[in-house]
Order: C-alpha cells, then structure tokens, then sequence
C-alpha cells in the first residue's frame, strides 16, 4: 500500500521516516549483513543498523504518546502544526538523534546516529513554522556529512562517509521541495555506493560494495517514500553474493589479520574537554574509533586489543555504561578457524534485564546473561534478541524484569525461535520477582520443570519500588506533586509521603500484613544508607520469622526495589 506523502519535514514526516527507515532495513539486513567486510568481516552491520533504528523508532514514538491528543489524525495526512497539538519538529528530531544514540550499535550504526544527529542540529533551530522544506532538507543533509566525517579518527574513503558526503553533493545542485532533494540526495548515494569497491581494495577483493553505504542508501529511500509516497525500488547497487562469515577476505588492516581482537562499545557521561582527551587516548589503543555525540552524552566505539585498557580510559573521562564488548572471533577478519574453533552451544541458559550495574553483577554472578536496561531507555526487542543468542544456549530463560517490556520481549522470544532456540518468557513484573526465579533455577532438570518452577517463584513474589515522581499527577492513592515520595506496590501507587524511610517502612508493612517469609531490598544509588538499617530494625522487631536480604542496585531508577516472598 502506498504511503500518504508529507509535503513538509515536520514531526510527522520525522516519525514517518524512522518507521519506513525500519521496515527497509528489516527487509535489507540479511543482505547487508552478508557483504559486511570492512572494517571488520563480522556480518553484522545490517543488524547493527536496524538496533539503531529500532531505538530511534521507539523515542519517537515515545515523544508522540506523550503528546498525543483524543481525535488527532494519527495516519500521517495531518498538515504541519505550526506547533498546535502534537510534538514540534524539534522534539521530533531530538528523539530520533537520542534515541539513535543510546541504540548505536557497532561502526556503521554508530556513524548513523551521528548523521542523525548532525540532521537534528540543523531542523531543530526555532522558527516562526514547525516543519522545514526543501533548502532545510539540504542543510540538514550537508551537516550530517560534515559531522560524520569529524566524529571519525581517520575517515576512510569507499564507506559510508563517501555515501553521506555524495548524497548532501546531490542534494546541494537540486532545487525544489523536499521530495525532489530527497530523491537527490538518494540517487546521489546509490551512484556512490556502486563506486565504493572501486576506492577500497577489500570490497574489490570481495566483490562487494560497502555495507554501512548500502544501509545509508536504505535509509534514503525510506526518506524519497517519506516525501513521495512510494519507495524508489530496491537498492540496485552491484554486488557478488558472499556467505555470512567472510573467511580471511580483508581486515582492518587490509587483510594482514592482525587487526585488534575486541570491539569495544559504551555510553559516555562526559564534558567536552574530558572527550577531547579520551580521542586521543583511545585513537592510540586501536582503530575504528568513533565517537559521537555531545550535550554530556556520548557513544564510544573502538577496535583494541586491550578492551580493559578501553573501558579504563572511559572511567577517567566521565562515566560509561551499557559497556558492550564483543571478541572477534570465528570466520571473523582477526582468526581462522584453526586458530578458535566454533564454541559449542551450553544446553540452557537464562537472560535477564536488569535496571542497574549492581543488580547486573549479582545476576551475572548466578550464571545469567545479562542487558542493563538504563532508566527510562527500556531495550528494544532486537538488543533482547542479540543477548538470547550471546547467551548462545539450545534453551533460553528470558526475565524482562518489566511490566512494561513484556510485548517487547515477547516478540525477542518469538524472533529466536525462528532461528532454532527454545525460549520460555517468564514474566517477571520487577527485578526481585527475577531474583527469586534465578534462585530456584536448576539447569539440570528437564526444561518445563524448571521453567515452572521459575514461574512459580516469581509469582510468589510481591514487588514494590519507592521512587520520587518527577510531575504532579493523579495516582491509585491521590495527587501526588513533583518532589513527593511515592511506594507502588505490585505496580500501583499505594503510598504517597514526605520521607523516604517512612514510605519504605509503610510499603513494607502493607507487604507483609499478608505474610511473608523473605523480604529483598534492593538499594539505589540515591537512596539514603539508612533506609536499609531501618528496614531490618524495623523487619526484626515486627516480623520474627522474616529474614531479610539486602541488595546495591547502582543506577536503578528507584530509590528502593522491595520484593516479599
């Protein structure tokens, strides 16, 4: 069916894009994914590029639910706003780029993000309109090119740089509307990307043209469509179909394989300055380096042989998180296969999401594979998928520890079943229900058994959180204010106060006046240190066949996570 075409780039046409961009690359990703041989032949930058997507795809969406009014057009034929009703393009933007960001997965997906971002910076500038023609279009598309360009220790000509900067050339010597520089700009990238095995020696090896180009190529037309209303066909770039695993064709360093063993991936919380000092430290680590980014939020990516020493040089400069480290290993540019045979696959394993580093250790620590989930950025369905098949098991246990994620990880499950892993979705509403299903596991026993023994357990688990609301609102328990402590227990506000050991202490009261044998607090970083030393006075005054055990969180979002058994 034919999309309804956006005259304008407004937030309308943002979020029309993100969704088309998506599709296409689901479409595309497998055969992106098998031309992937520079920098690293790994086969995955169709995968990377569609996780980046799917996260900007979900902060869009995010932003439009948060605006949305009763009796809006939701089908894409509403006028431009001029800022009545729904989300401005600023919004829009800014989503996209930061959701992009938080979701940038590897070399190509990282350099995609800045694109975006370098596109946000030029259509979120106010206005006396909210939407941009076509001479914004080409503004913002020259900018992406500049600021990719910049964000890349040492720009490699026949990649996805060469794509940006031919489509931003294109779209500069056209005129018109949006839909004419969009269609541009995409001709210009397709004519570049047929060019690229010609400027780089290992896609000519290969017979190949760029992947992160033929991703970018994707994304462009999903834009023409955007503005046109139908997609310009497929990407008609020539290619040599390859195998999935590029045994040996090219490295890093043009096929001397001996490139840096590790990739190395995370989010940054940084000043500029510190940044500036983290290029320079990492550039002499390795290779690939990228760093995108800005406002105090970056997304580090880096080729090194000493991930540690990566990781280290990020702790100095501000602080990482969603830290990502991957061996190149197997079929990959860096080994052979004599060098690392194929692991062989354990017989079940269990995946859980986790809201904070603590939390994360202590389920790694009892044999889970574990996605930290940063408060407020749920992961998307793809990261669940990748940590299934991380956890590289026959039978797979998922914990979305979340409520709110159990569509997405409903969907992770079903996607890994297609490809031969047998997954169980228990769901788990909160991290303490998932330490109780974690504690009972049993590897050994046969797969139902112990999957409904896990169901069993977190289901006997009541949960709790203790957090501070960020707006006045209504609740289950009145109207609470921006400041004010809330206790929610099983997912309702129950408790609305003052003091934080107060509400914990009431939270934890009502709890257990239906009994209870093991009281789980789980400690955020903000929580006050006396809050836990209350909580076990108070627990063993009151309740004396109750024991208690006392968790750190980290950067969990909650001040306190209660769970009652």
């Amino acid at each position: 069916m034919a999309q309804v075409p956006q005259r304008f780039f407004d937030a309308l046409a943002v979020r029309t894009w993100c969704g088309l961009s998506l599709r296409a690359l689901g479409h595309a990703r497998e055969e992106i994914d098998a031309i992937n041989v520079y920098p690293v032949a790994d086969g995955d930058t169709g995968t990377n590029l569609y996780l980046t997507v799917e996260s900007a795809v979900a902060a869009v969406e995010a932003v439009f639910a948060a605006h949305e009014v009763d009796g809006e057009p939701r089908d894409g034929s509403a006028a431009p706003r001029d800022g009545a009703g729904g989300p401005s393009l600023a919004d829009a933007v800014g989503a996209m780029a930061h959701g992009a960001l938080i979701g940038a997965r590897g070399n190509s997906g990282t350099i995609l993000a800045q694109l975006l971002r370098g596109m946000a910076q030029v259509l979120s500038v106010r206005s006396d309109t909210d939407h941009t023609g076509g001479q914004g279009l080409q503004r913002a598309l020259r900018h992406a090119a500049a600021s990719a360009r910049q964000a890349v220790a040492h720009p490699v000509e026949g990649t996805v740089l060469t794509v940006a900067s031919a489509a931003a050339d294109a779209a500069d010597a056209a005129g018109g509307d949006c839909a004419e520089v969009a269609r541009a700009a995409y001709e210009g990238a397709r004519a570049a990307l047929a060019a690229t095995p010609g400027q780089l020696a290992a896609l000519e090896r290969a017979g190949v043209v760029d992947a992160g180009g033929h991703g970018l190529v994707t994304v462009l037309a999903a834009l023409v469509e955007t503005f046109t209303g139908r997609a310009p066909g497929p990407v008609a770039a020539p290619h040599a179909r390859v195998e999935r695993a590029v045994e040996g064709q090219c490295s890093a360093e043009e096929g001397d394989g001996n490139g840096p063993a590790f990739e190395v991936i995370y989010l940054l919380e940084a000043e500029d300055a510190a940044v500036a000092r983290l290029r320079q430290r990492l550039d002499a680590l390795g290779d690939s380096l990228v760093v995108v980014g800005g406002d105090g939020l970056w997304n580090v990516h880096v080729h090194v042989d000493d991930a540690g020493a990566a990781v280290e040089a990020g702790v100095e400069a501000g602080r990482p998180y969603r830290i990502r480290i991957t061996h190149f290993g197997h079929g990959d540019a860096h080994t052979t296969k004599a060098e690392r045979p194929p692991r062989e696959r354990a017989q079940r394993a269990v995946v859980a999401v986790v809201p904070g580093e603590g939390l994360a250790a202590l389920y790694t620590e009892a044999g889970a594979t574990t996605l930290l989930a940063r408060p407020g950025e749920p992961p998307a369905s793809g990261e669940l998928v990748q940590a299934v098949r991380r956890a590289h098991a026959r039978e797979v246990v998922l914990l979305p520890n979340d409520a709110e994620l159990r569509h997405t990880a409903a969907a992770a499950a079903e996607q890994a079943r297609t490809e031969g892993i047998r997954v169980a979705l228990i769901p788990t509403r909160s991290a303490v229900q998932g330490i109780a299903a974690l504690a009972v596991h049993e590897s050994e026993r046969r797969f139902d058994e112990d999957v409904v023994a896990m169901t069993s357990a977190a289901g006997a688990t009541r949960h709790a959180e203790v957090t501070v609301a960020e707006r006045q609102s209504w609740t289950t328990a009145g109207i609470c204010q921006a400041g004010d402590v809330l206790g929610l227990i099983d997912g309702d506000v129950a408790v609305i106060g003052a003091d934080v050991s107060q509400v914990a202490a009431t939270v934890l009261d009502r709890m257990l006046s239906a009994g209870g044998e093991l009281v789980t607090l789980v400690l955020g970083d903000e929580a006050p240190e006396s809050v836990a030393d209350h909580l076990e006075a108070r627990v063993r005054e009151a309740y004396l066949a109750v024991d208690t055990v006392v968790y750190r969180g980290g950067r969990q979002g909650a001040l306190l996570l209660v769970g009652v058994e």
